[in-house]
């Protein structure tokens, strides 16, 4: 699974099975869904688009500060774009390492980047056919150069 932006449905199994490491003691799995109300409002669905060469060169990055800040044996992060129901899977991060408490830190680390730094936009749909583009993050000096 080369992409880590990608427009089908999350495929947990195969993520965890191509990043899987017979020397880590741990394995933490964070996923993102589709849920039914934000802020009080009641959501019918999710839309997600990216800058998805940048994106997934930020993906990356996480990945390889989220394996060296917390000594985790691997990390692999998984976006998806697109229009998402209720329930679907939107993000999917996948940590080893070699104890838990390195791999759950590692975990949260990666999602909270990938919130604050990927250049990932959700649009929310409303029950009352209403959507908005929920606030963003504004990209960085070195991400704007990498345009």
């Amino acid at each position: 699974m080369s992409q880590w932006i990608c427009e089908a449905p999350l495929d947990l199994f195969r993520l965890l099975s191509e990043t899987e490491d017979a020397a880590s003691g741990a394995v933490v799995v964070f996923c993102g869904t589709v849920r039914n109300e934000n802020e009080g409002r009641p959501v019918e669905s999710m839309a997600y688009e990216a800058h998805v060469s940048l994106a997934e060169k930020v993906l990356r990055a996480i990945e390889q500060e989220a394996v060296a800040k917390f000594h985790a044996r691997r990390c692999r992060i998984q976006h998806r774009i697109g229009h998402l129901q209720l329930g679907e899977l939107s993000v999917a991060i996948v940590v080893w390492a070699g104890h838990r408490a390195e791999a759950y830190e590692a975990s949260r680390y990666a999602i909270d980047e990938v919130k604050r730094r990927a250049p990932i936009w959700k649009e929310e749909h409303y029950l009352d056919g209403q959507s908005r583009f929920l606030d963003g993050i504004p990209l960085t000096g070195s991400e704007e150069a990498a345009l």
